[in-house]
């Protein structure tokens, strides 16, 4: 038996209008198109109406318009293909060049590389700055130094000078000055600034004050607060007080005032080393010399009080400097979020958070890092993944900050299996690894018992070529005799800490 027919959901259509097939329409609509083909064209039916016809002019006229207007859209056609041909050739340009300065720096100079686009050599020499890349950054400079276009200039010479000097590079930067004077171009404040900073970053601070010296007898070249500051900032770091002392001294002589950058400076050493006699004192010669402090002022001494657990004085300045007209910015909420953190208050610590969502502070890698190592010192391990996978979302990629507290949290709260989950994400992954990460999984391997991994962990750092220090081997030393093990690791541990074993498992 047939089955019945399912009644539509739509109504149909009413009896009076049915609906054409196709056949019908496509009838027609051709027999449409013949009727209006038949129909006399305009000008005729008018007259057949017996309304009048243009006259002579107005036909020139209209004429006239037609042309113009065809005129214009084969102008505008024009312009659209070459806006294309154009297009294709700045696109084709822009690949050629960016593929050269992907190899620039394996060039040689000689005569097939001596007409390169100065655009591409310079944009490659500031790429290779940036990134610190310092050999790669010189063989483009030699490269770029035997161009026909070539001409000396003391700034590029400035800025290679000064990346020597981040790199650790002292006698390369000597060399670069030297081949700077040899080209003709006389050295200025800057150059001479940007050497003393090149030999006081690698702790060479005799050479740094003989060339302190040696601008002093150079009237154009005579130190101002910059060149000072630079010096200070590099003594403060290796802790050196008395030559910091020194240096002020002799600004005084010279009658160079400190500036805001040398009072933040000298502030944010005395607080990191616990020194916050000299602090505050700095403090208020900075108010006293009228030199008015500024947003990285307050959050060295926030970040000073706070990293020492002096919670109260912290949050005291802070009232202070905002009552001053100073406003905080993103480092300031991190700085109380990571303080709030350590100190185990974690109700301050969500009011803040609350405050950033509600003011619209965009968290930065800083941020995160933060919360998720106050969630895992907490053992809140639920809300620390939360974070970690809301961080991922957001498009932030993790560093190696974040990867230790994840495994410090996971060490604490004996969780193999995750630890080796964050493994598992550094294998895919491009982050570069350091010794703090390292120590940090020997720590966690041994706290949870995890001895063979634990000792694999050497393997891992001879791959990222990193060299285990004295915390490293200490940590291992440890986990082992708790455990009751007294091998021959243990005396290869000690040779290696000891400095009598060379790394070579």
């Amino acid at each position: 038996m047939a089955a019945a027919p399912v009644a539509s959901p739509f109504p149909a259509p009413p009896s009076s209008s049915p609906v054409p097939s196709t056949a019908t329409a496509i009838t027609y609509t051709a027999g449409r198109r013949c009727h209006d083909a038949l129909l006399p064209p305009p000008s005729a039916a008018a007259r057949a109406r017996g309304y009048p016809s243009a006259g002579p002019g107005e036909r020139r006229r209209r004429g006239e318009d037609d042309a113009e207007a065809e005129a214009e859209a084969e102008r505008r056609r024009k312009e659209e293909v070459n806006r294309k041909i154009a297009s294709r050739k700045a696109l084709s340009v822009i690949l050629r060049r960016e593929a050269t300065k992907a190899v620039l720096d394996k060039r040689k100079p000689g005569k097939g590389t001596r007409r390169l686009l100065p655009r591409t050599v310079l944009e490659a020499l500031h790429e290779r700055i940036t990134a610190l890349r310092w050999d790669s950054a010189l063989k483009v400079f030699e490269l770029m130094r035997d161009q026909v276009w070539y001409r000396p200039y003391v700034g590029i010479y400035v800025k290679l000078i000064t990346m020597l000097g981040k790199c650790k590079q002292p006698e390369k930067a000597h060399e670069l000055f030297q081949a700077m004077v040899d080209e003709g171009c006389a050295p200025n404040l800057e150059s001479y600034t940007a050497l003393v900073s090149a030999y006081s970053r690698s702790g060479r601070f005799d050479r740094a004050f003989s060339l302190l010296e040696q601008m002093k007898a150079i009237p154009r070249c005579r130190p101002d607060v910059q060149t000072y500051s630079i010096l200070i900032k590099s003594c403060l770091h290796a802790y050196d007080f008395e030559q910091v002392k020194y240096l002020l001294e002799d600004m005084a002589r010279a009658g160079i005032r400190p500036n805001v950058v040398t009072y933040n400076t000298l502030i944010d050493a005395y607080g990191k080393a616990g020194r916050f006699a000299e602090m505050e004192s700095t403090l208020l010669e900075m108010l006293s010399e009228n030199c008015k402090p500024d947003v990285w002022t307050m959050n060295s001494t926030l970040r000073a009080f706070g990293g020492s657990g002096q919670i109260e004085t912290m949050e005291s300045c802070y009232e202070k400097f905002q009552a001053s007209g100073i406003s905080p910015n993103i480092k300031t909420y991190n700085i109380l979020l990571d303080s709030y953190g350590k100190a185990k208050m974690y109700e301050k610590m969500g009011a803040v958070m609350e405050y950033m969502q509600k003011y619209y502070y965009s968290w930065t890698i800083v941020t995160y890092n933060v919360v998720i190592d106050a969630f895992g010192r907490a053992g809140d391990l639920e809300q620390m993944e939360y974070i970690f996978r809301l961080m991922k979302s957001e498009r932030i990629k993790p560093n190696c900050v974040t990867l230790c507290s994840l495994i410090r949290a996971y060490g604490r709260a004996e969780e193999v299996k995750k630890i080796k989950t964050v493994l598992r994400i550094v294998e895919n992954s491009d982050i570069t690894l350091d010794i703090v990460f390292f120590n940090c999984l020997v720590d966690a391997f041994g706290r949870v018992g995890c001895l063979a991994e634990m000792w694999d962990v050497l393997d891992m750092m001879k791959l990222q070529r990193c060299k285990p220090d004295k915390v490293t081997c200490t940590t291992m030393i440890k986990w082992f005799l708790i455990k009751g093990i007294d091998d021959h690791r243990v005396q290869y541990l000690r040779d290696l800490k000891d400095g009598r074993s060379k790394d070579n498992i």
